[in-house]
């Protein structure tokens, strides 16, 4: 092994990490990624699209993997959930109204994905942007701690909410909003606790993973950027986001039972503030 390509997995398992761990919390994983990249110097060939799908492969699998009875659940009802009318009760019920749900939510993100993702793509990731968004997010998360009832779980939330649910998912595709914090803040802002808000977020973001992955392996295949080569990188990517990802939603589900969105607001506060100095100084 070269110390080049030593170097390079030593920056993938790095990157797998980061993925793994913003992914799943509300600090946004486009916003780190943007920034280590940028801190750091890790661009290039071997870190640019190809490498993307590779840590959204593994943070799919990791999230599929902690919530897989609901997966598996939603999956067996998903033919009956366009036309069969159920309640929020228990059961197969409750998984064919949670797949409905899915479906529903899911379908703001694939018009703004169609329309302005290449866009949001080329304009807004810099530096710049997710130090502001981070602050914006950071606001919201203080706010909603303070207004919000939490005395509703996710087995009663209904389509049109999803569909809200569905446009702050949306709003995650610019770097620094994150697609944790932004579907948690939109159910603490519909009264559910943080939990619920959380669990139905995850669920809400496994068709877009999926969605982005396909998109950018896609490209990949396409345009021919994926370098043999190079497997042995992605690979590292791909294990450490999984594994580091599946340690991170089940800590951050256990850690929404009791404690506040404060501690990742003063984080998101205190990164904004840092990008900003290193871009004045």
């Amino acid at each position: 092994m070269t110390p080049d390509t030593a170097l390079h997995l030593l920056h993938a398992a790095l990157l797998g990490v980061i993925q793994g761990i913003t992914e799943f919390l509300p600090i946004s994983s486009s916003a780190h990624l943007i920034l280590a990249r940028a801190f750091f110097g890790w661009q290039g060939d071997v870190f640019g699209l190809p490498f993307d799908v590779a840590t959204h492969v593994g943070t799919l699998v990791a999230v599929v993997a902690y919530f897989r009875a609901d997966v598996v659940a939603m999956l067996r009802a998903l033919p009956s959930a366009g036309r069969v009318r159920v309640g929020t009760g228990g059961g197969a019920d409750e998984a064919t109204h949670r797949a409905r749900l899915i479906v529903i939510g899911t379908l703001p993100i694939v018009v703004v994905g169609l329309l302005w993702a290449d866009a949001i793509e080329v304009s807004v990731r810099s530096p710049l942007v997710c130090a502001v968004t981070l602050a914006i997010g950071a606001l919201f998360f203080l706010l909603v701690e303070r207004v919000s009832s939490q005395q509703r779980t996710d087995r009663s939330i209904t389509p049109v909410e999803a569909l809200l649910f569905g446009l702050a998912q949306s709003a995650a595709l610019v770097p620094g909003v994150s697609r944790a914090g932004a579907t948690i803040v939109m159910g603490m802002a519909l009264g559910l606790t943080r939990a619920s808000a959380a669990r139905f977020g995850f669920l809400l973001g496994i068709p877009a993973i999926l969605a982005a992955a396909a998109k950018e392996g896609l490209v990949v295949a396409r345009e021919g950027f994926f370098r043999p080569g190079d497997a042995t990188i992605f690979a590292v990517g791909i294990v450490t986001s999984a594994l580091v990802g599946y340690a991170t939603v089940a800590y951050f589900m256990r850690f929404l039972g009791g404690h506040r969105l404060d501690a990742f607001a003063w984080y998101r506060l205190a990164l904004a503030a840092a990008v900003a100095a290193w871009m004045i100084f």
